[in-house]
């Protein structure tokens, strides 16, 4: 009897060598990529003929016994061959019954474990009520959405318990091929988030039931956004205190003026003292970002503008100026 040979750290992606962490991680990248609800069409048919083979892969290298068993076939096999099970391989058993239960593993894998192999491990698992999973996901927010608060709609993608097998991947024989044997399914729901005023970065927002969904009753999941603060053109971001630049012409540096100054709460008119030098920061007290005790401050970082271009009048004061220099 011949049948194509399963290499099944090929099909993970791993060294013979890799370690169960390694081998849990490919595997969980490749449930990922090919999980059926994930593609359609024949690139679904694809992915469902896929999956099986990952599963089947994981099945074997993640059980010490039967990862021990696998590689011990290597003396008697090259890739890309037929294998060819010979009745002197010391203490394997080989399979030879006809595939009544239709448990989707592959001819070598039945050869080498039966049919039985893997339908308890999955099936025993705890029934009954079981709360979803929490799930986090970010939210970016521009810097005045974060100040004032509101409104935001938003899609996202939850991560539910496959429903068809109570989340365990299996269907009672095989892999469930719902959620193609992990458990489970994707699903898009669109959401409105009500955004505290004053929400900094990295502060989370809790939406209650939001999260996984629950099975055989269970309650469902929460759903939390880290907010996550878009840089801005105009404002850097210290803490809960803000920065802004303001560009001043000499006239106005040397002898003093009073400029207009953005801020979260709109425009304000700022004094400048004379003799202010560049790279000087004046400070706007509770203008920053809210936080415990109030609100943060706002910093104003002064640059001058040299002109490019003079006038006549102009050029001459500025040398009038330096002559006086000059003379002193």
């Amino acid at each position: 009897m011949s049948i194509p040979f399963q290499d099944y750290y090929e099909i993970l992606g791993v060294d013979r060598k890799a370690q169960d962490k390694e081998i849990k991680s490919a595997y969980r990248k490749l449930a990922r990529k090919w999980h059926p609800d994930l593609h359609s069409g024949k690139d679904k048919e694809k992915a469902e003929e896929k999956i099986k083979q990952i599963n089947e892969a994981y099945e074997v290298l993640k059980d010490k016994e039967k990862r021990e068993k696998y590689d011990r076939l290597g003396a008697n096999w090259r890739a890309g061959e037929d294998f060819h099970p010979s009745p002197d391989m010391g203490d394997f058993h080989f399979y030879t019954g006809t595939d009544t239960a239709g448990n989707g593993f592959s001819d070598f894998f039945r050869i080498i474990f039966g049919d039985d192999f893997g339908r308890g491990a999955r099936t025993s698992r705890r029934r009954g009520p079981m709360r979803g999973q929490d799930v986090e996901s970010e939210l970016e927010l521009t810097l005045e959405e974060a100040y004032r608060g509101g409104e935001k709609s938003l899609q996202v993608t939850s991560k539910e318990a496959c429903q068809a097998c109570a989340g365990t991947g299996s269907d009672g024989r095989t892999f469930c091929p719902r959620c193609g044997g992990i458990g489970v399914i994707n699903r898009m729901k669109n959401l409105a988030v009500k955004i505290p005023a004053g929400v900094t970065e990295g502060s989370k927002i809790r939406l209650k039931g939001q999260g996984g969904e629950g099975y055989d009753g269970g309650d469902p999941g929460d759903l939390y956004f880290k907010v996550r603060i878009l840089p801005h053109r105009n404002y850097k971001i210290q803490g809960d205190d803000l920065e802004v630049e303001a560009t001043l012409r000499p006239e106005q540096a040397v002898l003093g003026d009073q400029v207009t100054v953005p801020t979260l709460d709109g425009p304000v008119y700022m004094k400048v003292p004379a003799g202010t030098r560049a790279g000087r920061r004046l400070r706007l007290k509770g203008k920053g970002l809210p936080n415990r005790g109030g609100r943060g401050d706002q910093y104003v970082l002064i640059k001058i503008d040299i002109p490019e271009h003079l006038t006549a009048e102009e050029e001459r004061l500025y040398k009038q100026l330096a002559a006086s220099k000059k003379g002193v």
